[in-house]
């Protein structure tokens, strides 16, 4: 079943941005797992982590509106140079909720972040937050602080993020990203033509609780769309080095061709090249055409001369069109002629008196 964002956040289609800031503030807090136990309360909370980052990007948001989910992932016969076909854009959420509450609130964990502070009252009461603490526009009521937010009196608490940890606050706008980490991707033809599930694993450095970092693998699934050309760029958002006082970088993987030993890829068509012998090109000759589906195509041509430039075009047996998987280029078949290394010279008198000037 597609995903509907603006029912996850409880919004309407025509929501502003600070609305969905507003309804990701009061959920992600209500179910985070270091203060929520209930079953089921951690995927609502990773469910509102991805609602959040489609709704609150401007792109990401245009083409949900338009094409819905498949539209995010790159299906759909999307066209136009604005759509999500014709930028080839893709876009998988990175699966770390955790990631975008701390981005949002400038701490994985508000509660550890109220305690780095200086609060008094004991450790209940600084976690005391209950359900109708969630509905409030501003949860720092709830903890004593009064309508006075971090950043100063009158700055919306929404429209900022810190980052508690050894000191002043740091504001999010203040932090600056790493440029995007970009990976190759190499893609079997025979994938690309029904599609695949890749794994990628890739290294980062992530910050401990106590300021340290240490280097961590983590796994990245991407989903190999049918028809899929060479430059389409996978989106990873902020998995790259965690830091201090910066945002992480974005890591993308961007698709390859792998070499195939038979074919050549041109767009969504295949070519081939057939070895033929000068006799077969010049008196006629059948051969099998392999396809990459594993099937083989006879191919007559007993009744033709083979020029060095003659290609035979054989329908629907190439790649899917990425924006209509179900439609398929052709597979191009040209002609490698072996001529032979020398002729004797009785070859040579009967081809001279056999051939035309």
């Amino acid at each position: 079943m597609a995903k509907d964002y603006y029912k996850t956040l409880g919004l309407s289609k025509g929501a502003s941005d600070d609305d969905i800031k507003k309804a990701y503030r009061k959920l992600a807090l209500k179910y985070h797992p270091d203060k929520n136990k209930a079953a089921g309360a951690e995927e609502k909370f990773k469910e509102v982590a991805e609602a959040y980052e489609v709704l609150s990007d401007k792109k990401k948001r245009d083409i949900y509106d338009q094409y819905g989910e498949d539209g995010l992932k790159g299906g759909g016969a999307q066209e136009g140079p604005n759509s999500a076909g014709g930028n080839n854009f893709s876009y998988t959420y990175h699966g770390d909720p955790r990631a975008t509450f701390a981005q949002f609130f400038g701490s994985a964990s508000p509660f550890q972040a109220f305690f780095d502070m200086g609060g008094q009252g004991g450790t209940n009461r600084m976690f005391g937050f209950n359900e109708e603490d969630m509905e409030m526009d501003d949860p720092f009521t709830s903890l004593g602080m009064g309508t006075t937010r971090p950043g100063g009196p009158g700055n919306a608490f929404r429209s900022h993020s810190f980052n508690f940890h050894g000191g002043s606050p740091t504001r999010a706008k203040d932090k600056i990203q790493d440029p995007a980490v970009e990976h190759d991707m190499y893609v079997a033809m025979e994938d690309i033509t029904k599609g695949c599930t890749k794994k990628m694993k890739i290294s980062r450095r992530v910050l401990q609780t106590d300021g340290s970092a240490k280097k961590e693998d983590k796994v990245l699934t991407i989903n190999v769309k049918p028809g899929w050309k060479a430059g389409t760029k996978i989106t990873f958002q902020r998995e790259g080095d965690q830091g201090r006082n910066k945002i992480p970088a974005d890591i993308v993987f961007i698709v390859r061709d792998k070499p195939h030993p038979l074919f050549k890829r041109e767009g969504s068509d295949v070519r081939y090249s057939a070895k033929i012998s000068l006799k077969q090109a010049l008196c006629g000759t059948t051969i099998e055409v392999p396809t990459l589906t594993g099937e083989k195509i006879p191919l007559n041509l007993t009744n033709e001369i083979i020029k060095p430039t003659t290609v035979k075009r054989i329908q629907g047996h190439g790649l899917p069109y990425p924006k209509e998987p179900s439609r398929k280029g052709d597979l191009l078949v040209s002609f490698d002629i072996k001529f032979p290394e020398k002729l004797s010279q009785s070859v040579k008198d009967i081809l001279y008196d056999t051939l035309p000037n």
